[in-house]
């Protein structure tokens, strides 16, 4: 053992190399950087050795060849982008781990032109003074939302934490039991509202709350009763909840701020195309709470904001928080989310340029012709699979409409030699990303998350696939 530890070249050695010169001149990395990449190398080969995971052929090699190609693989890998485009072939249309809502090409075109110049962020063009950022796009959240005022922050775990710091810090806030749901990272609203300083007042069951456990629980003491939309489970069988309009009755009575966190926030109303019974934000507004909040990167189709709507003095109130300002999103979340407002306010637009609503309602039978498409070009390409077309059901994602089974057809793959878990890894590998699900011991493709821009990567992506 210590025969082969002591055949391993010194580093100062290998940076004298003229391979180690080549590599420093064929990647944008530091020499410190490229050094580190060879000792890493060095101890690996080193740890090997100790565990006796090297055979004596390995020192039979050219060593210091293997160093510097391990080198180049390890400095190829650190020059990549972290942050990198993947095709969605799961069907999920707000697939969390693969960044939720896809923007319109419209928000794309102004976030790209924002960011690449100086913007009019917090100055106010006409007055020659400084601005509020809150301003930029109110008007248009006031018009999709049918609040009073309104303003973002920086996700709706943000705004849920805003509202409860500003408006019930050491007060209680009420809230069904039924309705402390946990989202996305072990983030529970209960552990938010306990950060947030109100104290939590737990009234009903799991499955069943009556307006009488929320009449109980109000004194002098109640800051807010907290409705929380359980947007990413449904709960079946023997259950009973409160109506909105059951507690703003309360309200004649009693004083308080009545809150509903929508969690998925649709500004479209997507029971009109029978798919789920999600509220849509604006009759919600209308019925007569205080205040809104929801998700941007959702049913909204925009980017990842939390927004907060309803009457002005209390997102005067917020707005003037100090936590308003930990909170604040940048100028290109502001554009991004400019530009998704306006295809809801230009009318009929939203299911024509919206990614996130025109794929919660394609039609199966416009999936099952572009699945087609797919079957026969890569026929065309290859013989290494063999692929059924199939129905079968997507899913809308994001914590959304949990119950919602969208009609869809997949493509379902069996190569030749590779296994379903192999070629899906192999796709994963590929560049740009394939991302597939495995059903049945095949990789499935559902195309109502796959663009037609697309199609021909993603063909080129399975017909390149080697054994």
């Amino acid at each position: 053992m210590n025969h082969y530890l002591r055949q391993l070249p010194p580093v100062h050695e290998l940076q004298k190399d003229e391979r180690f010169e080549s590599l420093l001149s064929s990647f944008a990395i530091t020499k410190e950087q490229m050094t580190a990449f060879v000792q890493q190398e060095i101890n690996d080969i080193r740890q090997k050795v100790l565990d006796g995971h090297l055979s004596e052929e390995f020192f039979n090699e050219d060593m210091e060849n293997v160093i510097f190609r391990n080198v180049e693989k390890r400095a190829d890998q650190w020059t990549k982008d972290r942050l990198t485009r993947v095709i969605n072939g799961t069907g999920t249309v707000l697939h969390t781990n693969l960044g939720r809502s896809r923007l319109s090409e419209k928000a794309v075109q102004h976030v790209a032109d924002v960011a690449r110049n100086y913007s009019n962020l917090e100055y106010q063009v006409e007055a020659g003074k400084r601005g509020s950022r809150h301003d930029i796009i109110e008007d248009l959240l006031k018009e999709v939302t049918g609040a009073e005022a309104a303003m973002v922050v920086n996700n709706n775990a943000a705004a849920v934490f805003l509202v409860l710091s500003a408006l019930a810090k050491e007060r209680e806030v009420i809230v069904s039991r039924g309705q402390l749901v946990e989202i996305g990272g072990s983030f529970r609203v209960s552990s938010i509202m306990e950060e947030s300083g109100a104290r939590l007042v737990e009234v009903g069951t799991t499955n069943k709350t009556h307006l009488f456990d929320y009449e109980e629980a109000i004194h002098e003491e109640t800051a807010m009763i907290m409705k929380v939309h359980t947007s990413n489970f449904t709960t079946v069988g023997f259950t009973e909840s409160v109506a909105t309009e059951d507690i703003l009755a309360l309200k004649d009575e009693h004083d308080f701020v009545f809150y509903e966190d929508l969690g998925s926030g649709s500004l479209f109303d997507f029971k009109e195309h029978g798919i789920g019974d999600e509220p849509v934000v604006k009759e919600v507004m209308n019925s007569g709470v205080d205040v809104i909040s929801f998700s941007g990167d959702k049913l909204l189709g925009g980017p990842q904001a939390g927004i907060i709507a309803g009457k002005k003095d209390i997102i005067q109130k917020l707005k003037k928080h100090q936590l308003a300002r930990v909170l604040r999103v940048d100028k290109m979340t502001f554009a991004a989310l400019e530009q998704t407002l306006k295809a809801y306010v230009s009318g009929n637009s939203a299911t024509n340029e919206l990614p996130t609503v025109r794929d919660v309602t394609r039609k199966a039978e416009e999936i099952r012709k572009q699945a087609e498409v797919f079957f026969n070009e890569l026929q065309a390409r290859t013989s290494s699979y063999q692929v059924d077309i199939r129905e079968s059901t997507s899913q809308v994602g994001g914590g959304t409409m949990p119950g919602v089974h969208l009609p869809t057809f997949i493509a379902a793959l069996q190569h030749d030699s590779l296994s379903a878990h192999e070629l899906a890894a192999k796709l994963r590998a590929h560049t740009p990303v394939i991302v597939t699900r495995i059903q049945n011991e095949r990789v499935c493709v559902d195309f109502r998350t796959i663009v037609e821009e697309e199609m021909s990567e993603l063909i080129e992506g399975f017909a390149a696939i080697e054994k």
